[in-house]
C-alpha cells in the first residue's frame, strides 16, 4: 500500500503485481457507494497480474474521503482533484511503459474526465453511470464521447445505471469505444450464482477482455 498527498488529505494506492517499472500499468477508482474492495476491482486486481501473456501491474486508489472514513462521496470535481494529485506520485514511484486509467461507476467517470490530462493511453470503465436510475433524459454520454483515447466499458445487462443496448447509439458515434455486456449482472457487476454461466468463468472472461484491451493500448 501507498500512501499518496493530496489538497483533501491523504488517499491510498493499493498495488498489485510488478511493482518495480511495470511494462503496463492499470489504475482503478472505486465508486460513490463502497471502495477498494468491490467485487469487480478485486477481481481485477487478482487476476490480471497473472495474466498468461504478460503481467500487468494493477493500482486500486482510495480516494480520500473513503480513506478519512467518511460515508458519503465528495463533489465529482474534488473526486477529480484528487485523483490528479494522487496518481502522478504513483507513475513517478513505478515509471510505468503504459498507463491505462479506469474504474467502476463515479470512479469510471473519473477515469473519462481526467484520463487524457493524467497521459493514460486507453480508459476501463467499469458499471459506467450512463444516467441515474429512472432518469435516462440525464445522460452523462458526453463523458464518453470525445475522450480521443481507447475505452472499454464493461456493463451489467440489468444495469439500472444504463444496461448494454443504451449504448448502441455511442458505440456508432465514437470509433474507439468497446462495450463488454455481462449476462444477468446489475450495477454491481456480480455475475448471478443462476445463468448461463458459472460466475467464475465469467469473472474469468471479464479479466480476460480487460487484459487483452490493456495490452492493445500498449501496442501489443
Amino acid at each position: 500500500m501507498i500512501e499518496v498527498e493530496t489538497s483533501q488529505g491523504p488517499g491510498r494506492m493499493v498495488v498489485d503485481g510488478v511493482c518495480e517499472r511495470p511494462s503496463r500499468l492499470l489504475v482503478l477508482g472505486h465508486g460513490a457507494g463502497g471502495g477498494i474492495e468491490a467485487p469487480d476491482l478485486l477481481q481485477l486486481a487478482h487476476r490480471l497480474p497473472s495474466d498468461t501473456s504478460g503481467s500487468i501491474t494493477v493500482a486500486r486508489f482510495e480516494q480520500p474521503w473513503r480513506t478519512a472514513g467518511r460515508k458519503v462521496a465528495v463533489a465529482p470535481r474534488r473526486l477529480d482533484e484528487a485523483m490528479c494529485e494522487a496518481l502522478p506520485q504513483l507513475v513517478d514511484r513505478l515509471r510505468p511503459g503504459t498507463l491505462v486509467l479506469g474504474g467502476r461507476s463515479a470512479g469510471a467517470r473519473v477515469a473519462c474526465r481526467t484520463g487524457r490530462e493524467l497521459g493514460a493511453a486507453g480508459i476501463v470503465a467499469l458499471s459506467f453511470p450512463l444516467h441515474p436510475p429512472g432518469r435516462p433524459e440525464k445522460s452523462r454520454a458526453d463523458e464518453l464521447l470525445g475522450l480521443a483515447l481507447p475505452a472499454l466499458v464493461v456493463q451489467g445487462e440489468r444495469d439500472p445505471f444504463g444496461g448494454p443496448a443504451e449504448f448502441a447509439g455511442l458505440l456508432a458515434e465514437e470509433a474507439e469505444l468497446q462495450l463488454l455486456a455481462v449476462a444477468g449482472a446489475r450495477h454491481e457487476l456480480v455475475p448471478p450464482v443462476r445463468g448461463r454461466q458459472e460466475p467464475e468463468l465469467v469473472w474469468a472472461a471479464i479479466a480476460s477482455r480487460v487484459a487483452a484491451f490493456v495490452r492493445g493500448t500498449a501496442g501489443e
